[in-house]
């Protein structure tokens, strides 16, 4: 991963700490963020946040600035994953509406 990956993986590394039991692995050259085994973020190369959300609200946060459908090699994804721009998360504010759109996807998993 490149330098403005690994610096989204210590900023989602930060907020995700608290209060969480969070795992971290890499996964299709992606710094994978788990809750309860399913992947919540990803900090992937460029500084691009790769964002699991349920497919009832995909399509809404598709509306959001710099989200876009997540595209894996030649794959586009479905609706369930969302690529984020860095700018859409250069704050911490911006970072945090993705992280929780990720962890309200895990609560609704259950």
């Amino acid at each position: 991963m490149d330098a403005a990956g690994e610096e989204l993986a210590d900023r989602v590394r930060a907020l995700l700490s608290i209060g969480a039991e969070i795992e971290e692995r890499r996964m299709f050259g992606t710094r994978a963020f788990l809750l309860d085994g399913r992947i919540l973020v990803g900090a992937r190369k460029n500084g691009v946040l790769l964002v699991r959300v349920d497919d009832e609200n995909g399509p809404a946060l598709l509306t959001e600035p710099g989200a876009s459908h997540a595209v894996m090699g030649t794959r586009t994804m479905g609706s369930g994953w969302l690529d984020v721009a860095p700018e859409a998360i250069a704050d911490d504010d911006g970072l945090m509406f993705w992280l929780d759109a990720a962890r309200e996807t895990n609560r609704r998993a259950d």
